[in-house]
């Protein structure tokens, strides 16, 4: 086993996954690089200072989750930090302006094929490589899982009938919320171990997830994710938070 801790950062060959990346290998972590297709995760890989490794990861793929954990297992004997930010917001023209996709995103209007494709990618896959991975982070001396969440999928949030963002609580906000319920659901088993398990909000942050019509940069919207990555022993779990401290669920 290695002496460097290693984190592993899913979808993490563009946007803010690959600036959270860097940033843990910029603190000193073997950083894996997670990504659907190798060749786009090892052009990534090879963008970061530091120790890098691609990783071909497709959280919808029972064989890929299992190969990927053998492999971190076989190669790197550890596993320190997880941070699930592999997620989809949107099924199909890229171009679509957001507001387009909200109102196809809504639940009177998505398929349910598109919402089985959600949960698979945004809550189920998550789940199921946590599960993966809990052997090695249970080894781990101070293993930290951070789920990438969102604002915008706050139950309490978009139960306020003066939130004008809620129109828009479709398909995506919905399966985060899911996610949301997950990580509290593994903070609580978790917590006699010591491994601690949180929802970090990046902000409305430039990505193709919204068609790069954030207001962050991908700098500041990693920030956040990165700080709960680093926690100490004192550091909460169980918890949603952003930037500006804890959200409401």
């Amino acid at each position: 086993m290695q002496n460097t801790p290693v984190a592993l950062v899913t979808g993490a060959n563009a946007g803010i996954g690959q600036q959270v990346a860097k940033d843990l290998a910029g603190h000193g972590y073997t950083v894996l690089v997670g990504s659907r297709d190798l060749g786009r995760g090892e052009a990534a890989a090879a963008k970061i200072d530091g120790d890098t490794h691609a990783v071909q990861l497709d959280v919808t793929d029972e064989a890929s989750i299992a190969a990927a954990a053998q492999r971190i297992r076989n190669e790197f004997g550890r596993l320190d930090v997880l941070v699930n930010n592999a997620g989809i917001s949107f099924v199909g023209d890229a171009g679509t302006p957001l507001e387009e996709r909200a109102r196809q995103g809504l639940l009177t209007e998505v398929s349910p094929d598109v919402v089985r494709q959600f949960f698979e990618t945004n809550v189920i896959g998550p789940i199921a490589l946590t599960q993966a991975l809990l052997p090695l982070l249970r080894e781990a001396p101070a293993a930290r899982i951070v789920n990438v969440g969102s604002s915008g999928s706050s139950l309490t949030l978009n139960a306020d009938e003066g939130n004008p963002q809620r129109s828009m609580f479709g398909i995506y906000p919905t399966s985060k919320s899911a996610l949301h319920a997950a990580t509290l659901g593994f903070a609580t088993a978790l917590e006699p171990t010591g491994i601690k398990v949180n929802v970090a909000d990046p902000g409305f942050t430039a990505t193709a997830l919204n068609n790069f019509q954030g207001t962050k940069t991908v700098e500041e919207g990693a920030r956040h994710i990165v700080r709960m990555a680093l926690i100490g022993p004192d550091g909460p779990t169980g918890t949603f938070s952003g930037d500006d401290g804890p959200l409401p669920w």
